[in-house]
């Protein structure tokens, strides 16, 4: 499934996007992009304040805005807040032309 173009998610850039059945966001870092599911895993609330603002302020993780959790941009794993060593659910993607692509399980 297309998620969007590179030129639409600038480098540590983050960008929300509402699928049919979820609500994700993407992070662009080091020519590399994360997708993660748009939930805290400690309320399982969406985590951004503002649309699209998923990083904190220096662009080193990503931030509850609830909370003030922090995660590492690359697992999704938060090491500060009120559930650290708690993940992010991370969504496989691949880069393609230019673009990027949610490999998501087909369901019947």
């Amino acid at each position: 499934m297309l998620l969007c173009t590179l030129d639409q998610l600038p480098e540590r850039e983050s960008r929300g996007f509402e699928l049919e059945q979820m609500a994700v966001f993407a992070i662009r870092c080091e020519d590399r992009v994360y997708v993660y599911r748009n939930s805290c895993p400690h309320r399982g609330i969406r985590l951004e304040w503002q649309p699209d603002q998923f990083l904190d302020h220096e662009r080193q993780f990503i931030q509850c805005a609830t909370h003030g959790a922090l995660f590492k941009l690359e697992t999704g794993v938060c090491i500060a807040g009120p559930c650290p060593g708690e993940t992010l659910e991370q969504i496989p993607c691949r880069i393609e032309d230019n673009k990027v692509y949610l490999q998501l399980a087909l369901q019947n």
